[in-house]
């Protein structure tokens, strides 16, 4: 069996993240150029995507990862009433993005299958419930899942984030031997905030006990920004995964962690 890299597309990557539903298509044609490298290279590769401006705008506004919350007093939107609607139109939302990407892929040839979380997963958190081993079973094409708002056990529905996602994915596909968070604007975990950082900030090699300082807009972000993108790459570097946080604005770099070369970004270890 080939060796398979899980490659996750940061939403603040793919879209201008501070704009209802804007896409970057530059930078989501140059993702898909490395993946077509990385097949090329006899590499199996699964792709997760964020939601960006698509989904975490809206989610933000109503509340959504908080689950339902019937005697909250919202703000009704001009094209949304109600929590119930929002979770339909995020979810449609989520699927226009998806939909982008998959049209990426297919201008380049590249055979893919959409895996929509809300159609086969439940719950949030890395522990969700949903049949990865099935789903994502090997063969000639690229299967592709992304963040995605979810029926729950409590709360009715939650978000699922695609951070949780690649964690079951890269423990129960056989041979997953890299993890790659492709990031915007950052070249891995910093140990000062990027706006005052330098080259000499980057924290090539992360553990959970070394201090950093995260990028995590929460005006706009529903999940958990790069410190959730840390804390679940300890829990796939545990199972003996590669795990790496590149700059994915330098396609060369990301291109070089998926083949397992040295490159600029921060490893993220398990101790």
């Amino acid at each position: 069996m080939d060796d398979c890299v899980v490659i996750k597309f940061g939403g603040g990557l793919i879209t201008n993240k501070s704009t209802m539903c804007t896409p970057n298509y530059a930078v989501i044609d140059s993702l898909v150029d490395v993946v077509a490298n990385c097949l090329e290279d006899d590499l199996r590769v699964i792709v997760v995507h964020g939601a960006g401006s698509y989904g975490h705008l809206r989610a933000k506004h109503w509340k959504l990862n908080q689950g339902f919350l019937p005697h909250y007093d919202f703000v009704a939107q001009a094209d949304c009433q109600t929590q119930e609607e929002a979770v339909s139109i995020v979810r449609k939302e989520m699927l226009t993005l998806n939909q982008i990407v998959l049209d990426a892929f297919a201008k380049r040839g590249i055979s893919t299958h959409k895996l929509p979380p809300h159609k086969w997963a439940r719950n949030t958190g890395s522990n969700f419930d949903g049949d990865i081993t099935k789903l994502f079973a090997d063969d000639n094409s690229v299967k592709i899942t992304f963040g995605d708002v979810v029926d729950c056990e409590e709360g009715i529905f939650g978000i699922l984030s695609g951070d949780d996602l690649v964690v079951r994915i890269c423990q129960e596909i056989p041979n997953v031997k890299r993890l790659i968070f492709a990031v915007k604007g950052v070249d891995g975990i910093l140990k000062r905030p990027p706006e005052v950082a330098d080259r000499d900030d980057l924290i090539e090699h992360w553990s959970p006990s070394i201090e950093y300082s995260g990028v995590h807009n929460s005006e706009i972000d529903v999940t958990g920004g790069i410190g959730l993108k840390a804390a679940r790459g300890s829990e796939v570097a545990a199972s003996g995964v590669d795990v790496f946080i590149i700059n994915g604005e330098e396609p060369q770099r990301l291109l070089d962690a998926c083949k397992g070369i040295s490159t600029r970004g921060t490893q993220i270890f398990a101790k």
